[in-house]
């Protein structure tokens, strides 16, 4: 079932254009960026020049594996014009879907192309876009020793919605004070709370 959103949660597009009142800190990161798009003639760097540039964090969470499970993604205009935070929750999930749904409902808020740095602390995300994803699609979807890949139709979403973006990934460490970090898993486990009884 499509998870669902909190009601004061519109979905829109983005646009960095025009924003204003940015409130997260500098960025942090652990790694190196990894390209995480399909390497094409002609979907490269240089056409996406003038494409608008954005920072994407994002963090699922769940409460029990597989349980009540939590959303959310923050966009920011790397100028300083703005940020946008949105989350989401299922009530039986796993957390890994999360960590993936957290990616496709930022991708699909943007309002159309655009180069965007990701920032996960998921290494199944961050390894899946940028090494797997493209051994998995070689072998079918399967994975070695021929198994189906898990969460086939979200990581097929996520093929289809990097052939439109630019994408470049990095790996953040989690609960490491990492202000957009936190702040992503903060809105992801509230989301998600709203399915756990209260004692």
């Amino acid at each position: 079932s499509r998870p669902l959103r909190p009601a004061d949660t519109a979905a829109r597009p983005y646009q960095s254009e025009g924003l204003a009142g940015g409130r997260y800190g500098a960025l942090e990161t652990a790694r190196a960026p990894t390209p995480c798009g399909p390497q094409r003639a002609h979907y490269n760097a240089r056409m996406s020049d003038g494409w608008p540039h954005v920072e994407l964090y994002t963090d699922g969470a769940c409460s029990g594996n597989p349980g009540p499970g939590g959303w959310a993604y923050i966009i920011k205009d790397p100028r300083g014009g703005g940020a946008r935070e949105e989350s989401g929750a299922d009530p039986s999930t796993t957390n890994n879907r999360m960590e993936l749904l957290s990616v496709i409902e930022g991708l699909e808020a943007l309002a159309g192309p655009s180069r965007v740095d990701l920032y996960s602390d998921s290494q199944y995300v961050v390894k899946g876009l940028s090494e797997w994803m493209d051994q998995w699609k070689a072998k079918g979807w399967r994975r070695p020793g021929r198994a189906r890949v898990k969460n086939l139709e979200l990581w097929q979403k996520l093929d289809e919605l990097r052939r439109i973006h630019h994408l470049t990934c990095h790996w953040i460490r989690g609960h490491n004070e990492h202000p957009e970090n936190e702040r992503c898993d903060e809105l992801a486990v509230a989301a998600l709370h709203r399915f756990v009884p209260s004692r």
